[in-house]
């Protein structure tokens, strides 16, 4: 078998890097997440003195990390699939699966999705969109941003599991 080619190999090792960097950094907002609902609930049941702000942090926190963790599982493998079957293929055919769905059904979806997601957060940029369901009124175009952030490291990292996708199914063996 022929060596991977080294600039395609390069590549990969560029993309896992900013997927593995950005899913660390990422990890943190777990820490003012805790805080915060750590503090809403000691204010809430042991001085019953809720917070008006704890509920939109929370939500805001939680779902940044949601999405923007979402590339980092894609390079760590850890989306759902149907392994009962997925894990009886050989790598050749599991390559194949991958490339077609990462061609065909990833890369149009996301990339949807970053459009729509970047139009959203313009919009929101341009009117500085404040929450209407929130009597402290957050600002959401941070929050809104997350959207198309997302989506382009998810891009990022869909082509480096294209790439080893098509290694699979052309060679029969995983990089």
């Amino acid at each position: 078998m022929n060596p991977f080619p080294k600039p395609l190999q390069a590549i990969i090792r560029i993309i896992d890097a900013i997927g593995e960097w950005s899913g660390r950094i990422v990890g943190w907002l777990i820490i003012p997440l805790i805080f915060g609902l750590t503090y809403e609930v000691i204010a809430r049941y042991g001085f019953n003195a809720p917070t008006v702000w704890a509920y939109d942090i929370a939500y805001m926190l939680y779902g940044s990390l949601f999405m923007l963790g979402a590339a980092y599982t894609l390079k760590k493998n850890g989306h759902i699939r149907t392994d009962m079957f997925y894990d009886r293929w050989s790598p050749r055919r599991q390559g194949w699966v991958n490339a077609f769905s990462y061609l065909f059904l990833f890369f149009p979806g996301m990339i949807f999705f970053l459009i729509s997601g970047a139009d959203a957060a313009i919009h929101s940029w341009t009117i500085l969109e404040k929450s209407d369901f929130s009597p402290w009124r957050p600002p959401l175009y941070p929050f809104k941003t997350v959207i198309p952030l997302a989506a382009f490291l998810l891009i990022f990292q869909g082509i480096s599991e294209f790439i080893k996708s098509l290694h699979a199914a052309l060679k029969g063996e995983w990089l």
